[in-house]
């Protein structure tokens, strides 16, 4: 499939190429959890289907309301799921889709549609680990290895994430700032090549 080189602006810009990006990152967390919608909801397809067109988008297809329809339809489905757990899973599917609407608008907000699900991610890890924050941690550490340099120069151009009250909101938070700091220290590398960005992609 021909993919779209077009831009999308607004405080800033946004290519479909780094759309595609964020979506690869935000799917990758989403598939890791999908089974614990699944084992709670079998027969509910709506997650799973946010998580096809995700890929479809990053695999070159266009956006288009496809990647809207199933967005909305697993953050539903998340509403109706019978657990937190499976209710984060649903929800992070539903993340993975709409990533290819990441608005260029300087919001705290929009830090959720980048790393949500990685935290949500890391949430239910703590939770079928009884609750342990070790666990959380470990994999946070995953996430932090999964970004590559294009996903953080994404994340830079938005504002730091919003200490929340809930556990996800903590750990997104946490993520923002190591993800920021590991940047921070290494600023040759922020905006990093094509390259070493599926190097990195490879190995995570």
């Amino acid at each position: 499939m021909a993919q779209s080189t077009h831009t999308v602006s607004g405080d800033f810009d946004l290519t479909m190429d780094e759309l595609r990006v964020v979506a690869r990152y935000v799917v990758r967390h989403a598939e890791d959890v999908l089974p614990v919608f699944e084992q709670a909801v079998p027969d509910d397809p709506r997650p799973r289907a946010a998580i096809d067109a995700a890929w479809a988008f990053i695999n070159g297809a266009n956006r288009t309301k496809l990647q809207r329809v199933t967005s909305l339809d697993a953050h539903r489905a998340a509403r109706s799921a019978p657990s937190e757990a499976a209710q984060l899973a649903a929800r992070s599917a539903g993340d993975a889709a709409s990533a290819a609407y990441l608005h260029p608008i300087a919001q705290a907000s929009q830090v959720g549609h980048i790393l949500r699900a990685s935290a949500s991610a890391a949430r239910i890890g703590e939770m079928e680990a009884g609750g342990d924050p070790a666990i959380g941690e470990a994999l946070l550490e995953r996430s932090r290895q999964r970004a590559t340099p294009e996903l953080i120069d994404v994340l830079r151009r938005y504002p730091h994430a919003t200490v929340g009250r809930n556990r996800v909101a903590q750990l997104m938070s946490a993520l923002d700032h190591s993800l920021r700091q590991a940047a921070d220290r290494s600023p040759g590398h922020t905006a990093g090549s094509s390259d070493d960005a599926r190097r990195r992609e490879r190995e995570a």
